[in-house]
């Protein structure tokens, strides 16, 4: 899912409220009463002079009941629900004053504890560059036949889903400080300009080195080998495009000489590993350095500091990375439905969410992955994949790699 903000409205305020019981006989003496409450909901964004359209997903977040409706024509809506703390969701079209057709999106949080909730949420354009698009992530890994754990043969597949050449060189992969799976709420926190990451890999490049024709893809390997001299449930990834091999000894990765390295420019972890949630609790985003900007520049200028209170009740200080979302090309959150919190990325890049697996630890997620969903051919024969940043909307959960039996264009 993509890039840059616009019509920024204003915040999300919450109400608090308290909880009671009742009764009214003695018969139903100490029942409780459910309660519920009336959620109003207003959107907002300079420059919006019609809100065609609006697809509204909210979610409870402690029961995973999930309520889905659509509005036309209006930036208003009032709907009735349970007490409990939800997160909402929203896609759709608005038209400018300019007469511009705009896609948006939004996502917010509110509990609903008293009668009547406002809550006003800013909806973000969601503008498409013409760059490449986050295709497929492989994360989960395999199982060996005598049902151990596989840690690598894991990839990124990135397509060029524009009409014209795309480079490669110099493009940014970026790793989630957060998991979807946990809201720490730490403070600063702006994920409409930033997106804080824990790991960061560039390919290399002098900008024009790795041509990809439109409609073709390229594979970011962990260890481009053939991953089925190790195990028969692996991959052959020996014809990656680039690897992200680990230094890790004890991993015994070996290097492929004739695969180019991506170069692992932060990571928190020994090793200066690249290493992927096999649950998937993190979230990816495409980008590339502006003008002006390099390897230096990022390392120099972008360090996000932050804080949050611990289970203990404590303050903790955490230094980590931000990729300002202006960089970013695309995006992909990940999560699994009993576990989800919250995404990770602006909804202008990605307002959604896609998974593998259907709860935490679930032992069939192995050798699935997540892919794009398939809209169309080119005239060359080519996929088309299908692009409204909302993963949700965009990506096949549990789905087979598309390179279980190897690489081919």
């Amino acid at each position: 899912m993509k890039k840059s903000v616009l019509l920024l409205g204003l915040v999300a305020a919450m109400a608090t409220g308290f909880t009671v019981t009742s009764c009214s006989s003695d018969d139903d003496f100490g029942n409780s009463v459910s309660q519920t409450g009336v959620l109003t909901m207003n959107f907002t964004g300079e420059g919006i002079a019609t809100y065609k359209t609006l697809d509204i997903s909210i979610k409870e977040i402690n029961t995973g009941a999930i309520t889905e409706f659509n509005i036309q024509n209006t930036n208003a809506h009032s709907i009735e629900l349970p007490f409990g703390s939800y997160n909402i969701t929203v896609n759709g079209i608005v038209v400018s004053t300019d007469s511009e057709q705009i896609n948006v999106g939004a996502t917010a949080v509110t509990d609903i504890k008293v009668n009547a909730t406002n809550i006003t949420i800013p909806l973000l354009a969601k503008r498409f560059g013409n760059d490449f698009i986050i295709e497929e992530v492989f994360f989960t890994g395999v199982r060996t036949p005598d049902n151990k754990n596989y840690n690598s043969s894991r990839y990124f597949k990135i397509t060029n889903n524009t009409d014209k050449v795309l480079f490669a060189d110099q493009l940014i992969i970026g790793q989630s400080e957060f998991l979807t799976t946990d809201d720490k709420n730490p403070t600063p926190y702006y994920k409409n300009l930033s997106f804080a990451v824990k790991g960061v890999m560039v390919l290399p490049g002098n900008g024009n080195q790795y041509p990809i024709q439109p409609g073709d893809f390229f594979v970011i390997a962990d260890n481009a080998i053939d991953h089925k001299q190790n195990t028969s449930t692996a991959y052959d990834l020996h014809n990656a495009d680039f690897e992200f091999p680990s230094t890790n000894p004890a991993l015994g990765q070996v290097d492929n000489p004739s695969v180019p390295n991506a170069d692992i420019i932060y990571s928190q972890t020994n090793f200066n590993m690249f290493l992927m949630h096999n649950r998937g609790f993190e979230s990816y985003v495409l980008a590339r350095f502006p003008a002006g900007e390099n390897t230096g520049t990022f390392l120099q200028n972008q360090k996000y500091d932050y804080t949050y209170v611990n289970s203990a009740g404590n303050v903790t200080a955490r230094s980590a990375y931000k990729i300002p979302n202006s960089w970013i090309v695309d995006g992909v959150n990940n999560s699994i439905p009993t576990d989800f919190v919250q995404t990770l990325t602006s909804a202008s890049i990605d307002a959604g969410w896609t998974s593998v697996g259907s709860m935490n630890n679930d032992a069939t997620r192995y050798g699935k992955s997540v892919r794009r969903k398939v809209i169309g051919k080119t005239s060359e024969g080519r996929n088309v994949y299908k692009d409204t940043n909302n993963s949700t909307l965009d990506f096949v959960k549990d789905s087979q790699p598309s390179l279980k039996n190897g690489i081919s264009h």
